[in-house]
């Protein structure tokens, strides 16, 4: 007796996108560029409240932001080319650097501060703080446990599924995570049921302190696809125009209804793994500054004259406008009654 098993279509080779990215319109890269200035002018607001009051030396329970903080400065291109692609009917699950996800999602900036203040007002009414964002209005969460978002996003790929609602999920995590067995289940699952799913691993080539040459056995994560019967494309350089034409094939892919992709990007850590990290383990710490991805991009937009001094000026002071008034909703905002510190933690039943 033989049973006669369908052979699945050949799945496409690893695919280097390390060649220059094509031209996208003018409008599309501005917009990218807004995206990525809003989010660092968000970044260093945070680091500027974070750092204001943990002396004398550095205690981090005190001040107006307590506990760690994990800032995603350097990594905004791969934000700002995957969401470009989203509306809030799409799900993002981040990881514990989210920030970047979370402005490039569209979600609220008040809201959002304010859950990073343990504030009432807040995500989470101020009892998840910046690593366990969750906002159901634009379908995102992001996680403190490594790889830990990768299953939600299936689950939520599956009921768009099946509901039929054209919505796909994003589940990003970071290139360490990638050797994790949810990372691996995760991918398996959504190649077997062919859900809409875009994987995105951020490459900033430190697991904490580790280098991923030490951690990990491939050169790239995206040659991990093929393992698991869907493509797999490594974006070089933190190139957001190319994370852009990346990120614009996989949700295509998924919204058709032909499964689930992969994206690794070569992106940068410019700050420490947490705030506080004296980052001795970094030998390449002179050279950062000089991979910023947004001055860079700014000049390439310059030379292309899509931007000039004036839009420029324009995006920094509209960033500034929005990210401060978040701040000071923040620190307006009551923090919660102890008398209520087990609410909107546990299920409550109408009584």
């Amino acid at each position: 007796m033989s049973t006669d098993v369908s052979r699945p279509a050949p799945v496409p080779a690893p695919t280097d996108a390390g060649s220059p990215a094509p031209e996208l319109p003018d409008d599309v890269r501005a917009r990218l560029y807004e995206t990525m200035v809003l989010s660092r002018t968000f970044e260093e607001a945070i680091l500027r409240e974070y750092h204001a009051d943990k002396g004398p030396g550095f205690d981090i329970g005190k001040g107006l932001v307590p506990g760690e903080m994990h800032l995603s400065a350097g990594q905004e291109p791969v934000a700002a080319g995957v969401c470009a692609h989203l509306t809030t009917d799409d799900a993002v699950t981040a990881t514990h650097r989210p920030h970047h996800f979370a402005v490039a999602h569209g979600v609220d900036l008040k809201k959002m501060t304010a859950e990073i203040f343990g504030r009432e007002t807040g995500l989470g009414r101020g009892r998840g703080g910046h690593m366990h964002l969750f906002d159901p209005e634009t379908h995102f969460s992001c996680s403190g446990i490594i790889a830990e978002g990768y299953p939600p996003a299936l689950g939520m790929a599956f009921a768009f599924k099946r509901r039929g609602t054209g919505g796909i999920a994003v589940a990003v995590t970071g290139e360490g995570a990638a050797n994790q067995g949810a990372f691996h289940e995760s991918l398996n699952l959504a190649a077997l049921w062919k859900l809409p799913v875009v994987f995105v691993v951020e490459d900033n080539e430190w697991g904490i302190s580790v280098p991923r040459t030490a951690s990990t056995s491939v050169p790239s994560n995206a040659v991990r696809a093929a393992a698991y019967g869907i493509p797999g494309e490594r974006v070089e350089h933190n190139d957001v125009d190319a994370v852009y034409a990346a990120a614009e094939r996989a949700v295509g892919r998924a919204r058709a209804g032909e499964g689930p992709s992969l994206i690794e990007v070569a992106t940068l850590r410019m700050w420490g793994h947490f705030e506080g990290d004296a980052q001795g383990y970094r030998a390449d710490l002179e050279s950062v500054s000089a991979l910023d991805p947004i001055p860079l991009y700014e000049t390439r937009l310059r030379e292309a004259g899509v931007l000039d001094d004036a839009a420029v000026a324009r995006t920094k002071e509209q960033a500034t406008e929005k990210v401060e008034a978040a701040v000071a909703f923040a620190k307006d905002s009551p923090v919660p009654d102890v008398a209520d510190v087990m609410k909107h933690v546990f299920a409550e039943e109408d009584r």
